[in-house]
């Protein structure tokens, strides 16, 4: 059984040997670079709408945003199982079993896009008035929602083949690829919308065309002979075991981000309680603050991979080591992007909208959240360590009991009190701030890396 050097000519790079510091920050920046063009994918629709069809327009697409996360978390979350057990069986060098989870995961990828299809093309009106979106918003999200979910499969299966790229230590290619969507995104944003007027359905042409074409891209990267992590589509089915493994540990993540969704959904429909400027304004905000979790989700990624890859290969003093490298760089970067935003905001809201009272509502929000971010992104890193030590089921219990019931009961209460906008915008900070504490206590107190070691005898 021959183990994969440090760094390979196909990309994949094993994290179980070398400088901690290095290979950390060498998969994370790619990760990061790759998470910026994502965000400038979701928020290029909500630019270009606002800006050339209007405040009810940019309330349709903000509006919809919720609803997709809702529907495709579940299976992405899912997904991310493989990831863990890809990323354990590549440190160990069994590369044999590294391909029975690549291939069960695109079967499992492949199944899912197509359900979440029909699921989402058919759900769309009734959810979207059940969130009490305002009516006359409601053509538009209808119609942005289904043409956005006619790519379902593209989104689903992009994810999937990131997730195993990034499983084996290559994100520069998922970086380039995404990349180039982004622009092409851009383009036929501004084709459609701003030259055809094509409306608001247009947009989410747009986004699904370019998904689809990253997603290609990706595969033809996979299907290059030689990988270790190469698709072979005869050999793309479900293997009984890898199923199970890849269930146990990413159910957990697919049951925490859809619950987490719902509680945005019901986030969601308070806000449009408030009106088209309040929804304008929060999914403004929203897009914003997406920026901010690059830091987060990038170390977060890259602590799930590289505690993976070395407890497999039963490296356990050198994931601790990563561990806290991970959690300093993470926090950091987060308060000061929290620090930025906090001065900016009144110019990165207007970027969405003109309207006075979107930017208002958005600038408070921004100022209400911004300087809590490194409370945020300490539950997200804990989170992935969690995760690349085959524990996801506790990630999943605290941000069920906190980000979701906790936080739906603090707004539902509150807002029968007391009906102002501003203390649904408070529900984050205090719920990062409880998640985060309860994180510190199990990350200081728990055998979470011991306990790894007893399950891998």
């Amino acid at each position: 059984m021959q183990k994969s050097t440090t760094t390979t000519s196909n990309g994949a790079q094993n994290m179980t040997e070398g400088n901690i510091r290095k290979l950390i920050i060498r998969f994370a920046i790619p990760v990061m670079l790759s998470n910026l063009f994502q965000q400038l994918y979701n928020s290029v629709d909500s630019l270009i709408v606002g800006n050339f069809l209007g405040k009810e327009a940019l309330a349709a697409v903000s509006s919809s945003g919720p609803l997709i996360f809702l529907l495709v978390s579940f299976f992405n979350g899912t997904a991310m199982g493989a990831g863990v057990v890809i990323s354990r069986y590549y440190g160990a060098g069994e590369n044999e079993k590294v391909s029975k989870a690549v291939h069960t995961n695109v079967a499992f990828g492949l199944v899912s896009g197509t359900l979440l299809t029909i699921v989402g093309m058919a759900a769309t009106p009734v959810i979207l008035r059940w969130m009490g979106t305002a009516p006359e918003v409601l053509p538009n999200s209808i119609s942005y929602f289904r043409y956005y979910f006619l790519g379902a499969l593209a989104i689903v299966m992009y994810n999937i083949f990131t997730g195993i790229m990034n499983a084996v230590g290559d994100s520069r290619r998922p970086m380039q690829y995404l990349i180039f969507s982004s622009i092409l995104n851009v383009v036929l944003d501004l084709l459609f919308v701003g030259v055809f007027k094509m409306g608001v359905g247009s947009a989410a042409v747009a986004t699904t065309i370019s998904q689809a074409v990253s997603a290609l891209l990706c595969l033809r990267r996979l299907m290059t002979k030689g990988l270790v992590c190469q698709v072979i589509p005869s050999r793309i089915r479900f293997h009984k075991d890898m199923l199970k493994e890849i269930v146990r540990f990413g159910l957990p993540t697919g049951i925490q981000n859809s619950v987490i969704a719902i509680a945005n959904v019901i986030v969601q429909s308070n806000i449009n309680s408030f009106g088209t400027e309040a929804m304008a304004a929060y999914g403004s905000y929203s897009k914003i603050e997406g920026f901010a979790f690059l830091p987060i989700t990038c170390f977060a990624m890259a602590m799930t991979t590289f505690i993976g890859q070395n407890l497999g290969a039963r490296k356990y003093d050198r994931a601790k080591q990563g561990a806290r490298f991970g959690i300093t760089v993470s926090l950091t970067l987060a308060e000061l992007i929290g620090i930025l935003i906090f001065a900016l905001s009144p110019l990165l809201v207007r970027l969405f909208n003109d309207d006075p009272e979107v930017i208002r509502l958005g600038v408070q929000q921004a100022r209400t959240e911004a300087l809590f971010y490194f409370l945020l992104a300490f539950s997200h890193i804990i989170a992935g360590i969690c995760r690349g030590a085959g524990r996801a089921i506790v990630p999943m219990g605290i941000m069920l009991s906190v980000w979701c019931v906790i936080r739906i009961i603090y707004i539902t209460i509150t807002m029968q009190f007391v009906h102002e906008i501003e203390y649904i915008y408070w529900a984050y900070p205090i719920t990062w701030g409880i998640s985060s504490l309860i994180y510190l206590i199990y990350f200081c107190k728990s055998d979470w890396l011991h306990g790894y070691e007893h399950r891998a005898k």
